[in-house]
């Protein structure tokens, strides 16, 4: 979506805010003992009382309030009825529609403290996606966001997921363009001012490549590597990007 009045620009910037309230209430439930149905439930009872819809259950085939993925699995986890333990690293992606407009972000977290290893993965997958938001500017290109995260990644001898990519959105869950986590500068889908997009990445301790669970949707690494995905939606602007799911601040161990 591209915004074309202050109305539009309202109506987002709404569902935003309920987006990452609802999403910070779920972070407070990443602890151990705690299942990820059991987050998933209280995010379709929190969208009730924020009288907004889940995004999520608006795709084909997918009958769950977010996507729960843990350790080794990517994206788009089914939540799963088995408890977190300590040192999991879990992704909560999530999103909501409120008066026509949609949201999608993710945040990883780590049950209790992190591994040394798991807290450079997680610093990576932060950074990747953050240099790149940086980049959403007008005249830049996909290329260069893409550019961002896949560096980060392969300078911590990690690697992004190429299979899955970010994207832009507003009156749709999925809308152009597409946005990779790998490019070259200057090249691919021009930014525009008062674009919407989603800008995301998995980070992967594995190769790039997955293998779908039996249930059809939870992606997990290839040899079993832990993955971690943070995803933020911005408004393109000509200086700087407004942030609309601002978790710049957010934390990445449950304690």
């Amino acid at each position: 979506m591209i915004i074309q009045n202050n109305r539009e620009e309202s109506l987002i910037t709404e569902a935003a805010k309920i987006s990452v309230e609802i999403l910070s209430k779920l972070g407070d439930m990443v602890k151990e003992g705690v299942t990820p149905l059991e987050i998933d439930m209280y995010a379709g009872e929190l969208c009730m009382e924020y009288r907004v819809h889940p995004s999520f259950k608006r795709v084909k085939g997918y009958d769950f309030n977010t996507c729960i993925s843990v350790n080794d699995v990517a994206v788009h986890g089914i939540p799963k009825d088995i408890p977190l333990k300590k040192g999991d690293l879990v992704s909560i992606d999530f999103g909501v529609v409120y008066k026509g407009m949609y949201t999608d972000h993710c945040w990883t977290w780590s049950v209790g403290k992190a591994s040394k290893e798991n807290m450079k993965l997680l610093l990576a997958g932060r950074k990747a996606v953050e240099n790149a938001l940086t980049k959403a500017v007008v005249g830049n290109r996909v290329g260069d966001l893409g550019y961002e995260m896949e560096k980060e990644a392969l300078r911590n001898e990690f690697n992004t997921l190429s299979v899955f990519v970010g994207h832009g959105i507003g009156k749709g869950l999925h809308e152009d363009p597409e946005i990779p986590a790998f490019g070259e500068k200057g090249k691919g889908a021009l930014l525009e001012d008062g674009m919407v997009i989603c800008i995301e990445c998995q980070v992967v301790d594995d190769v790039d490549d997955i293998k779908t669970d039996i249930d059809g949707w939870s992606a997990r690494t290839i040899n079993g590597g832990n993955a971690v995905m943070f995803e933020y939606m911005v408004i393109v602007r000509k200086d700087s990007p407004t942030i609309l799911t601002n978790t710049l601040d957010w934390g990445i161990e449950k304690l």
